[in-house]
């Protein structure tokens, strides 16, 4: 237990560190809560954690954006970060994400959000009232000039924070309440549960297509045992970087890579327990790069998943799994021209 405690921390100071260098290099403005929130002109905010930023939180993205230009304010997005969960229920939260927060700041800035606030969520912070949170963070910090709110969301303490609450503070704190509709979010039909179910099941392309991205998986590339070298599909082993990221199911999947000096190649992604050369039931993460023969170790790259192949099998032999992997070559290879690239 102490093990996966101490894995998390590293986790959520790298994350931490990640996000601290986005600020420099993106154009969407990232505030570590409100300590250093500069004064932002009529802001238009959404309340949520927006995992996987699908296609429903673009619609409200493209909506808070719209609604920011009629009254010549920004677009606003306040998250949480660590995830609510892991603070309130460290020990059995069982929670996996969609997306690391990184990974969800960076889509943030491409679909055109102009500030995110994220605000470091902690026990403390969780005892908060929905008024007091309205009043003292929203209203008396941030100025907020217009909330953009689902029908059905809810936040602050016992998520007492509703659209009705909303509605009776606007006249006393002067802010306007704009409402997301059952038929707006039901017309776009996509959750992020329904995203985590896709993946989960392998569903790559049905889970891109809620997402309006592609499913991304990140890490490290770091020394394997070499079985794929010495069979000639060498593969680079990933060390994913985060213990929370949601992995799809065990099996082979299409890919593609980009490595850090941002060139991208084709790839045969392989997640699962390597039956046929290891006993140990440890999943392991290992893509084997198309037309690629470089050393790329101590890397950070992102595979972006495509497509699923197969399930992960059990051969006889390596000879047998050598042959499998030609295979899957040779498919993935056919598929090129359909992917578009």
């Amino acid at each position: 237990m102490k093990d996966i405690h101490e894995n998390r921390k590293h986790f959520l100071v790298s994350e931490l560190l990640k996000i601290l260098s986005l600020k420099k290099s993106y154009s969407v403005k990232i505030f570590q809560g409100f300590d250093e929130l500069m004064k932002i002109p009529n802001p238009v905010l959404t309340i949520g954690t927006f995992d996987g930023v699908h296609l429903g939180h673009q619609k409200i993205i493209n909506q808070l954006n719209e609604e920011a230009k009629k009254v010549g304010g920004e677009s606003v997005l306040f998250t949480f970060y660590p995830h609510p969960r892991m603070v309130l229920f460290p020990e059995s939260h069982g929670l996996k994400l969609i997306q690391t927060q990184v990974e969800k700041l960076e889509k943030l800035e491409r679909i055109g959000l102009q500030n995110v606030i994220v605000h470091p969520f902690t026990k403390e912070f969780s005892r908060l009232t929905a008024t007091e949170f309205v009043r003292d963070y929203l209203v008396n910090k941030l100025k907020v000039k217009i909330i953009v709110i689902g029908y059905d969301h809810q936040f602050g303490k016992n998520r007492e924070g509703t659209l009705k609450l909303l509605q009776e503070l606007a006249p006393i704190y002067d802010f306007t309440v704009i409402e997301i509709g059952a038929e707006d979010i039901n017309d776009v039909n996509v959750s992020s549960t329904k995203i985590r179910k896709a993946v989960q099941n392998g569903s790559i392309e049905r889970a891109n297509e809620f997402l309006g991205d592609f499913f991304k998986l990140g890490g490290e590339v770091i020394h394997g045992k070499e079985v794929g070298r010495s069979i000639g599909f060498p593969t680079a082993n990933i060390a994913v970087d985060n213990d929370i990221k949601l992995l799809p199911k065990n099996g082979v999947y299409a890919v593609r890579v980009k490595l850090e000096n941002s060139a991208e190649f084709f790839g045969i992604l392989n997640i699962g327990t390597r039956p046929t050369v290891d006993a140990s039931n440890k999943v392991s993460i290992e893509v084997y790069i198309l037309d690629f023969d470089q050393e790329i170790y101590n890397q950070y790259i992102t595979l972006k998943l495509l497509k699923f192949v197969r399930d992960e099998v059990k051969y006889e032999n390596l000879s047998t799994l050598k042959d499998q992997i030609a295979k899957d070559e040779k498919l993935v290879r056919s598929w090129i021209d359909e992917f578009g690239w």
